[in-house]
């Protein structure tokens, strides 16, 4: 099963896809926005307003799952993203990334290995998936990466749109 093949909502509840990014890089991340790395989403932002133009967005996937720290409903994560972060990529629905609820994105995401070839289970918040214009998953980041790391910047650079 291929990512663009999986339904999503938006945090509106309108149906969408990642098919709707296909030939577009896309960074999948879980957000949470009572978490020590929700600053990250500065750094998220900036990477979408770097290299939108390029064929490359953020896709957003709030999560409960870790501590509780996404309690928000899809109208407060929303407005907590705009308010304080200017959040101008797209934010889906709240989504379990782990366990028997695990999504269907995530079912395929968690099949990726991280640069120390560890696959499975999403560890935390802000853990990252790099999707190519293809819809293949061709790199995974841990939370604590920032989203401007230089090795998280030269995956994305090698797999956007010429």
């Amino acid at each position: 099963m291929s990512v663009y093949d999986i339904g999503l909502r938006t945090l509106s509840g309108e149906a969408a896809s990642l098919a709707d990014y296909r030939g577009k890089a896309v960074l999948a991340v879980n957000v949470a926005s009572k978490c020590g790395l929700t600053p990250q989403y500065e750094g998220l932002e900036r990477l979408q307003e770097r290299y939108a133009e390029r064929g490359f967005t953020v896709a957003g996937f709030p999560c409960n799952q870790f501590g509780g720290q996404e309690p928000g409903t899809a109208e407060e994560i929303a407005t907590f993203c705009s308010a304080n972060y200017g959040v101008s990529f797209p934010v889906f629905e709240k989504l379990e990334v782990n366990g028997e609820g695990r999504h269907p994105l995530y079912e395929v995401l968690t099949r990726a290995e991280d640069a120390a070839g560890e696959a499975g289970d999403v560890t935390w918040n802000f853990e990252k998936f790099l999707i190519s214009p293809e819809g293949e998953v061709v790199a995974r980041f841990r939370p604590r990466t920032e989203p401007e790391d230089a090795e998280l910047l030269k995956a994305l650079e090698s797999v956007l749109p010429r």
